[in-house]
């Protein structure tokens, strides 16, 4: 079974009208949420399963901007602004901390990596714009209390953060249900109907929401449910496995990463840890029909994954692409992906964190789960209008870094939808770099 969030009530009663239907209610969903609530913007959110169920709540809770791809840096500074200061603000408590975050080099061609990214961000958002600094062994070790070998040494943001998945989602949705958003759970959301070439309404398995704009942040199943709207998102899945500890005493503060296991310190007091480039491809249909779009990927991707050919691939097989609203779909019936956790990544993991701090060698596993992680060719998330259905938004393939940039990816598909000033330039998000004869190009961002 997944991890256990925060509970938001059920509600199933729909407004017969609002602005905006977003589909999901993950960090991302629930973000856009709530900067077009702040712009005066009515809105309903539809959830097919229960707030912050699948991907949302099951990831290693980093807020970070360190080895970001350089194209979404800013947008993860900015996120950063908003995650410290989203609980003052709305009265609640996501859990958000800045401890900081470590990615400790084991040798000088990792630390050589650390530099030339740290060069080219400061050369893209100035000294100022960012406050991560290369350290030493010595500085490195202290970071570390308690490791039990020096590393070469490693790069560090004060400024980074973490959070608490399980809260963070759940937390917004009961804040903006109290401020009179519906928050519709269970209510999957079938499909969407137009009128004129432009949203008209959404068809959702308990009736119809008249709607003038749609946002689909639906995470690993966005794909399947743009295509049924003839969208096409590039975006497949990867199975990423974590593992949370007992609460133990004497562990470092500082979130860190070295070249085989990541962790943070928990709210509980024990660690979220997991096998830090390590993950498993199920392959189905779609990896053969997005193959050379991704091949770019797999290339610099290889040996940190592994693929799998099974049952995954042909339910996906069986599964139609296309399908009428006034019948029971997928989404009815899959209410949320709970994938089975990769014992052996989690055991390198666990084996490596007792290695690094032989003094918590007795800590206690106390539960491991696994997610699917919505990846696009570049890694880099879509953010962006669905050039062809005029009120459709597509906000997904965020490729394991929507925890931390959440806030500042709903601030964004927000400004977005209003046709504000966007909080950053989207030009790297759009839908349609992916069939616009744009080359695919990987930054290197971790």
């Amino acid at each position: 079974m997944g991890p256990q969030v925060v509970v938001v009530d059920e509600d199933r009663v729909l407004p017969e009208q609002v602005d905006v239907v977003v589909v999901g209610g993950g960090i991302i969903g629930m973000s856009t949420a709530l900067y077009l609530a702040e712009k005066g913007i009515s809105v309903a959110v539809c959830e097919k399963g229960y707030i912050g169920g699948e991907q949302s709540s099951r990831n290693w809770g980093w807020c970070r901007a360190t080895h970001r791809d350089l194209r979404e840096l800013e947008l993860s500074i900015e996120s950063l602004k908003l995650w410290r200061k989203l609980d003052q603000t709305l009265g609640i408590d996501t859990g958000f901390w800045q401890s900081g975050i470590l990615y400790a080099a084991d040798n000088e061609e990792a630390l050589a990596d650390h530099e030339s990214w740290l060069a080219r961000a400061v050369e893209r958002v100035g000294r100022d714009g960012i406050d991560s600094r290369i350290t030493s062994g010595s500085e490195t070790a202290a970071l570390m209390p308690g490791a039990s070998r020096m590393f070469a040494g490693g790069i560090f943001t004060p400024s980074d953060g973490r959070a608490e998945p399980q809260r963070a989602a759940p937390a917004i949705a009961n804040a903006l249900r109290a401020r009179g958003m519906k928050i519709l759970t269970p209510c999957a959301v079938r499909g969407v109907e137009t009128s004129g070439g432009a949203v008209s309404a959404v068809v959702t398995e308990h009736g119809t929401i008249r709607c003038q704009s749609v946002v689909v942040a639906g995470g690993a199943w966005t794909r399947l449910f743009a295509g049924n709207l003839g969208i096409d998102v590039s975006q497949l899945t990867v199975r990423s496995s974590v593992l949370r500890t007992e609460p133990i005493d004497g562990g470092p503060e500082v979130s860190a990463c070295t070249d085989t296991v990541g962790y943070r310190k928990r709210m509980d007091g024990g660690y979220t840890i997991a096998n830090a480039f390590r993950s498993l491809a199920e392959l189905t249909p779609d990896s053969f029909r997005l193959f050379g779009q991704f091949l770019p990927a797999l290339k610099s991707n290889f040996r940190s994954m592994d693929f799998a050919l099974g049952e995954r691939f042909f339910d996906a097989l069986r599964q139609p692409r296309t399908w009428q609203l006034d019948q029971p779909t997928i989404f009815e019936s899959v209410r949320t992906l709970d994938p089975a956790p990769t014992q052996k990544y989690n055991r390198t993991a666990i084996d490596e964190f007792r290695a690094v701090f032989p003094a918590l060698a007795h800590v206690k596993v106390a539960q491991a789960w696994a997610g699917y992680i919505d990846v696009t060719p570049d890694a880099v998330p879509v953010i962006s209008p669905a050039d062809t259905l005029r009120g459709m938004f597509v906000a997904t393939g965020f490729s394991g870094h929507g925890f931390g940039i959440g806030p500042g990816a709903g601030k964004l598909m927000a400004d977005i939808v209003a046709n504000d000033t966007p909080l950053v330039n989207p030009h790297a998000f759009r839908l349609a770099r992916f069939r616009d004869g744009s080359k695919i190009e990987l930054d290197g961002g971790f």
